[in-house]
């Protein structure tokens, strides 16, 4: 057993004495590596703080991994400055600790807050500063920023312009953009990602880089191929996009008996083939209980117009819906955000500024992609499923437009032309418990195995930011995955831009310090 596997033994049996020791380690260690650096500064937590419980559980949005058995980190640092975070990346290595950073605490799996060795977690809350710049249709946001704080700063300075990212508010900036990122302007705009023009990183040397010094590899890579496995992505300049002053939304839900299962079937035919500015996914669930229980399918819109155009479009394209102009909501770009997370259109728009999800269950999540319509025959499997489960949700977000004219290997994310749509499945329970636990994740992976006909194949896709662990992990239990179990997963997240970015992890981290149970592995020269 090597000297680090013993210290992290030894760390993990005394933890709140070698805390106390390693926090005063820490300390001097920062102030050494930066004069600058201010000892006073509450910025490194231990267990025994007053605010580490606290702290730690703020962002967690995921309930299930609140009181997970993994162990918890031995230090939480909520720097304030850049300085900060490049102290604590050499300081890490310094004492043989791995790190997590945290943004907006939305890891499906929890990997942003939880480790299996040793670590030091750095929450990015007090790093969240967003500057607009209207001449030139820019804007920089930190990572520990969320989107809703990130829409709400555009739109105080201009309602002119929005942002094409996701539909939830609480969602960390960091994440979701080196995930890639979508929301209801995927087709008009593409992703997130697609619009960032530069970055500033802190690498595996704790060096400060912008675009330029860090060069175009690593730039592509932290644009959609998970920035963890690369560095800490301190900020992002960001393309701000045009929005009308009128949208419209809308949503119409229908049970199986009023024609559900036919509405979806049709709308796999045309979601993709809409005018961009159209945006249409349906959400999936059961409805009712005992012999009333049944499943409800809700078409779910934006529409980037006024109802003058919107009704023509829908009457010519998806006239089976039945849309009627009562159904339709008229809002600001900004409303429709508040729309999409479930509050009403005229709620105050400090709403957005939430860091936590309205309502916390316990959840799995999983993904998939889809090419080829799915039968009605394979839909009714789908639904026969759902009926044997509570609190289960399918959410299928459709693609073309501006995705299909994005080649696959512009960033990594490369889930393009060809796909329909996108699909989440989610499974939530009330009571958490080994016994609930293990009941719902059966489930959810039931109904994942049954959809394996139905879905993109060779490889199977799925989307890095609904991360999923069952699509395989390291073995073994040191966050260490070799280069043969990480293309497991890794294929279906990245396809071939999946070998580039294992190249880019060799040049920038060849000794692999950024790394999780899914990061991006080095590969040995000679393979």
């Amino acid at each position: 057993m090597n000297l680090i596997a013993l210290f992290s033994l030894f760390l993990l049996s005394f933890p709140f004495t070698i805390s106390s020791l390693l926090h005063e380690n820490f300390m001097h260690c920062m102030s050494t590596q930066f004069p600058n650096y201010t000892k006073n500064t509450q910025i490194i937590h231990i267990p025994s703080s007053p605010l580490y419980s606290s702290l730690l559980e703020s962002s967690q949005q995921n309930p299930r991994w609140v009181n997970s058995t993994s162990p918890k980190p031995l230090l939480l640092l909520t720097p304030f400055h850049e300085a900060e975070i490049q102290a604590a990346v050499i300081c890490s290595k310094i004492h043989g600790l791995q790190i997590r950073v945290r943004s907006g605490g939305h890891d499906y799996e929890g990997l942003s807050y939880l480790c299996k060795t040793p670590f030091v977690l750095i929450d990015l809350i007090n790093l969240r500063s967003i500057e607009i710049d209207l001449e030139e249709k820019t804007a920089w946001v930190q990572s520990g920023a969320t989107l809703g704080e990130l829409y709400y700063a555009i739109v105080k300075k201009t309602g002119m312009y929005g942002f094409p990212a996701g539909l939830c508010p609480s969602v960390g900036v960091g994440g979701h953009f080196s995930g890639g990122g979508f929301g209801t302007m995927l087709r008009k705009y593409g992703l997130a990602a697609d619009n960032v023009i530069d970055a500033y990183v802190i690498n595996a040397n704790g060096k400060f880089l912008g675009r330029q010094e860090m060069g175009e590899d690593l730039f592509w890579a932290i644009r959609g191929g998970g920035g963890e496995s690369f560095g800490i992505v301190l900020s992002w300049k960001i393309k701000l996009v045009p929005v009308p002053p009128e949208v419209i939304g809308f949503t119409v839900s229908k049970t199986l008996k009023q024609g559900a299962g036919k509405l979806v079937h049709r709308w796999q035919y045309i979601a993709d083939n809409l005018h961009e500015d159209l945006f249409i996914r349906v959400i999936i669930q059961d409805v009712g209980q005992g012999k009333e229980k049944t499943v409800q399918a809700s078409f779910n819109s934006l529409f980037l117009g006024g109802i003058e155009r919107l009704m023509p479009l829908m009457n010519q394209s998806f006239p089976e819906l039945g849309l009627e102009a009562k159904d339709c909501i008229e809002m600001s770009w900004i409303q429709s955000v508040l729309y999409f997370t479930g509050y009403q259109k005229d709620e105050p728009l400090e709403l957005l500024l939430d860091r936590t999800i309205q309502y916390k269950s316990y959840f799995k999540a999983k993904s998939d992609y889809v090419k080829k319509p799915i039968s009605e025959s394979g839909l009714q499997g789908i639904w026969e499923r759902f009926l044997e489960e509570e609190l289960v949700f399918m959410i299928m977000d459709p693609y073309g437009g501006k995705m299909n004219e994005i080649s696959e290997s512009e960033i990594p994310f490369p889930h393009r032309k060809g796909n329909l749509y996108n699909i989440q499945y989610l499974v939530k329970w009330e009571v958490n418990g080994v016994k609930a636990s293990k009941k719902h994740l059966k489930w959810i992976r039931m109904l994942y195995g049954y959809m394996k006909p139905y879905v993109s194949n060779s490889p199977r896709a799925a989307y890095i930011n609904y991360r999923d662990l069952d699509l395989g992990t390291n073995k073994i239990g040191n966050n260490i995955t070799t280069y043969e179990e990480a293309s497991v997963w890794g294929t279906k997240y990245f396809k071939d831009n999946f070998k580039r970015l294992v190249n880019v992890k060799n040049k920038v981290d060849p000794h692999n310090f950024f790394r999780n149970e899914q990061s991006i592995p080095t590969i040995p020269a000679w393979l």
